[in-house]
């Protein structure tokens, strides 16, 4: 089992930045692919950006070029730099990973975290 916490949510005014991070924990081989999604009010739950343990990334077409996602793997720690906040990125953001839990394991088990509020006024 994975727990994942986030923190860095909040109020914005559109234009603004914030800084969301997911440390993960618990016990597991390796954390794979480490990422952020969201679900705004009314909406299905949608992929924000991604990134694999090589630090290859890829993102939803509406954050390219304001967001970055980043990742420290000595800490097992996902980023997401948002920056020119727009009032349509308001959602409940979710950190969620895939980790192997053996070393011998061969499927990938995905954990979501609770989620953070992220609030942006226009």
């Amino acid at each position: 089992q994975v727990q994942l916490v986030e923190s860095g949510g909040g109020l914005v005014q559109a234009g603004g930045s914030l800084r969301l991070s997911c440390a993960a924990s618990g016990n597991f081989f390796r954390i794979n692919t480490m990422g952020w999604y969201r679900q705004a009010p009314g909406k299905e739950r949608e992929l924000v950006a991604r990134i694999t343990t090589g630090g290859l990334t890829n993102y939803a077409d509406s954050v390219k070029g304001r967001f970055t996602v980043s990742r420290d793997n000595a800490k097992n720690t996902v980023y997401l730099q948002m920056n020119s906040l727009k009032p349509e990125d308001t959602a409940v953001y979710y950190c969620h990973v895939e980790y192997l839990k053996y070393s011998w394991s061969f499927a990938y088990p995905a954990s979501s975290g609770q989620g953070t509020q992220v609030t942006v006024s226009s």
